[in-house]
C-alpha cells in the first residue's frame, strides 16, 4: 500500500489555506492522507486552544480529544459539529488518544495530573507497534515544575515511544480564545520546527528558550514576576486612591512612567480603570488567583532547589494564600488582591 507523509501532507494543505508555513517535512509515513492529532485537557485554557486547533487543521484531519469531564468533551464535539470545522473523536482514556494520534498536546492543571496522564499514555511501551508505527510527538502546554517535566520527558525518550517538548503558554483565557498565545518551548533543536508549526495553530508566537525544561524555566520566572507586580500594582493603586487621586489619572501616570507593567496597563485591579479588565467585570474571568498562587509556588520551589534566595517570594505566597481563602475573593481573577487589601471599588 502506498505510504504518504501524513504530517507533511497536513502542513502542506495548511500552507495552501494560509494557516502554516509552506514547509514540507516528513514526520510520519502512514497509509492514510489525513493526519491524526490529540488534545488532552479541556479546561479554561485547553478548550479554546483545542477549538482553535481544530478550526485551523484541514477538515479531513482527525482530532482526538480527552478530558475527565465528559460534559466538556460532549460540548466540544457538539460545538465542532455545529460549525462543521472538521472531524472530532472522543477518547475514553489518554491511552486511546496516544494510540490513535501522531501529535498529542496536553494542557493540564498540575504536576501530579501531568505525570499520571503521561504514564497512562506510554504504558505499556507499545505505541509504535500499533496502527501508527511512528514515535509520537508530545507537546505539554501545562505549567508545572521543571523536575516533573524532565521525568516525563525521560520516560518517553527512554522507552523509544516519542519526543517530548515543554511548551507553557502566556496570554491567559483571552489569548487562548483569540489564538494569540505566546508559547515558551524547551526542546532539542531538531524538534523546534515541528513544535512551532503545531503551536502556531493555537497562538501567535513561539519562543525557543533552550533544551527540554527551558520553556518552563522561562515561564516560571515570568509568572513569579507577574505575581509580585500584581501585588505591587494593587498596593500602589490603593495607596494613591486613598490619598485622593483619581484612579484613571493615577493609572495613566503610572503607565507612562517607571512603574508601568502588565498589571497596571492591561489588567489594572481597580474596577472601571480598564473597561475590558476582569476588575471591571466583578473580577470574573482572567487569570485565577488559585492558578497565580500555584505558579508562584512552583517558581519558589524551583528556586529553592537551585539554591536561590527569594526574599519577596514567601511574603507574596502568604498573601495569595490568604486571598484564596477569602470568600469574597475565591475563584476570582488574581487582581482581586486589590479587593482583599481593602481597595475602593
Amino acid at each position: 500500500m502506498k505510504t504518504v507523509c501524513r504530517f507533511a501532507a497536513s502542513m502542506s494543505r495548511l500552507a495552501l489555506t494560509g494557516n502554516a508555513a509552506a514547509r514540507r517535512r516528513c514526520f510520519s509515513s502512514t497509509s492514510a492522507a489525513q493526519a491524526t492529532w490529540g488534545f488532552i485537557g479541556l479546561g479554561r485554557m485547553g478548550y479554546p486552544m483545542a477549538k482553535n486547533l481544530r478550526a485551523k487543521l484541514p477538515k479531513e484531519d482527525t482530532l482526538f480529544i480527552q478530558d475527565v469531564n465528559k460534559d466538556a468533551m460532549d460540548a466540544f464535539a457538539a460545538e465542532i459539529s455545529e460549525t462543521a470545522t472538521g472531524k472530532v473523536e472522543l477518547a475514553a482514556t489518554p491511552r486511546q488518544v496516544a494510540e490513535n494520534a501522531e501529535t498529542i498536546i496536553t494542557a493540564l492543571p498540575n504536576p501530579a495530573i501531568v505525570k499520571s496522564v503521561y504514564e497512562f499514555m506510554i504504558t505499556p511501551a507499545s505505541l509504535t507497534k500499533g496502527q501508527i508505527s511512528q514515535p509520537r510527538f508530545f507537546i505539554d502546554a501545562s505549567t508545572i515544575d521543571i523536575i516533573t517535566s524532565r521525568e516525563v520527558s525521560e520516560s518517553i525518550t527512554s522507552s523509544g515511544q516519542g519526543t517530548f517538548v515543554d511548551a507553557p503558554m502566556s496570554g491567559g483565557v483571552v489569548g487562548a480564545a483569540a489564538g494569540t498565545l505566546t508559547f515558551m518551548i524547551g526542546s532539542p533543536s531538531n524538534s523546534v520546527d515541528r513544535a512551532t508549526e503545531a503551536l502556531l495553530l493555537m497562538g501567535r508566537k513561539v519562543l525557543h528558550l533552550g533544551e527540554q525544561g527551558a520553556g518552563l524555566a522561562g515561564k516560571l520566572a515570568n509568572n513569579y514576576l507577574l505575581a509580585l507586580n500584581n501585588v505591587a500594582t494593587a498596593e500602589a493603586m490603593n495607596m494613591g486612591i486613598k490619598w485622593g487621586l483619581d484612579p484613571k489619572a493615577l493609572a495613566g501616570m503610572i503607565n507612562i512612567s517607571t512603574g508601568r507593567c502588565w498589571p497596571s496597563e492591561v489588567n489594572n485591579p481597580v474596577p472601571g480603570v480598564i473597561p475590558t479588565s476582569p476588575a471591571s467585570r466583578g473580577y470574573e474571568g482572567g487569570f485565577g488567583v488559585a492558578l497565580a498562587n500555584k505558579d508562584l509556588k512552583l517558581a519558589i520551589k524551583a528556586a529553592e532547589e537551585a539554591g536561590l534566595k527569594l526574599p519577596m517570594g514567601k511574603t507574596a505566597a502568604d498573601l495569595y494564600d490568604a486571598v484564596e481563602k477569602d470568600v469574597s475573593c475565591k475563584g476570582k481573577d488574581f487582581s482581586v488582591v486589590y479587593r482583599y487589601l481593602g481597595g475602593k471599588e
